[in-house]
């Protein structure tokens, strides 16, 4: 049991340790690379969207 609380304390600890290590972005880069995922993935999602809007067109030349 004792062996135990000892892992999870040291455990902890290099937690913490590695914690102070991380190199966190500024407020600015977060909202930047946040706002540039969202363009791209509108921008895929209405290319997508357009790509499916032809083949159903095409498809439906080639049904008839």
């Amino acid at each position: 049991m004792n062996e135990t609380v000892e892992a999870i304390k040291t455990y902890f600890k290099g937690v913490k340790a590695e914690w102070s290590k991380v190199s966190w972005p500024e407020k600015k880069q977060v909202i930047f690379e946040t706002l540039s995922v969202i363009v791209i993935v509108f921008v895929f999602t209405v290319a997508i969207y357009l790509m499916d809007l032809i083949f159903k067109y095409l498809l439906g030349f080639i049904n008839k």
